[in-house]
């Protein structure tokens, strides 16, 4: 570990600079990506999955924590600076390029369950969140999900009913998760540095509540969030059965969407998948 170079010369060495058109911010900051690897426990030995490693900063603080880790790279220039970072870990590195949202994680992984910790390129960071919140299998293959955002998508996932940062990611992250605000990242932490503030949020699964289709409840965040200024009897009026099923549950369907707690979406899911 010693005989790593600073990440600055890496990238000056490869002439790496951050990708725009990929949402790269690259972070240089060892003790900071050392915190980030911490988050979700003791990584000694276990596998590991990271999207968009960049020129492996956080891949090092992974590494060095003795992670086994699986990095999804499709920025070509980076793949060099990688290859150096694996033959420093033997054995702890495999580096596979492509794109993120179309490969098939769980095979990656060979059925392993495996921890997700990356700092998610902008441009694709809330369609793989989502992803790896769905589908009607549960628990899922990852144990925790690690994962840096632009601050304000953060405070969407781990916001509570009533604010305007609520709803639809919230529902998702929250009906079968326990999601919460890990850190908070300042711009400047940044090269270049974004726009926006960023700040990380870890998410671990939790029970699955019975008779509930996430295909059915996705669908259903879709419409009253989809329309979150009309009351729920007009923004529901395409999903079948869902006004119905809140007159059945006692749901004042003059209510908006932002004022429903997960709960709430769940009785009403529950209601629906059992009519499909």
């Amino acid at each position: 570990m010693a005989d790593l170079p600073p990440l600055r010369e890496v990238i000056a060495r490869h002439g790496l600079s951050a990708s725009k058109a990929l949402g790269q911010n690259f972070l240089f900051d060892e003790q900071l990506l050392d915190r980030i690897a911490a988050i979700p426990g003791d990584l000694a030995g276990k596998p590991v999955l990271e999207v968009g490693p960049g020129p492996g900063g956080l891949t090092r603080a992974l590494l060095r924590a003795g992670a086994r880790v699986t990095a999804i790279e499709m920025d070509r220039r980076c793949l060099p600076a990688l290859a150096e970072l694996g033959e420093t870990f033997p054995g702890q590195l495999r580096v596979v390029g492509g794109d993120a949202l179309k490969l098939d994680h769980a095979e990656l992984m060979a059925g392993e369950p495996f921890a997700v910790l990356s700092n998610l390129p902008y441009n694709v960071g809330t369609a793989l969140f989502v992803r790896w919140l769905g589908g009607e299998e549960w628990p899922p293959q990852w144990t925790s999900l690690t994962l840096m955002f632009q601050q304000e998508v953060a405070q969407r996932i781990v916001a509570q009913p009533g604010g305007s940062a609520y709803g639809r990611l919230a529902v998702l992250a929250q009906w079968r998760s326990a999601a919460k605000l890990a850190m908070k990242v300042h711009r400047s932490a940044f090269t270049p540095p974004p726009k926006v503030m960023s700040a990380i949020v870890h998410v671990e699964p939790g029970e699955m509540p019975t008779g509930v289709s996430a295909r059915v409840l996705e669908r259903l965040t879709e419409a009253a969030f989809g329309q979150r200024r009309k009351m729920l009897r007009q923004s529901l009026k395409g999903v079948p059965g869902a006004v119905a099923a809140l007159e059945a549950i006692g749901i004042d369907p003059q209510r908006r969407a932002e004022t429903m707690t997960v709960e709430e979406f769940v009785a009403i899911a529950r209601i629906l998948t059992q009519g499909c």
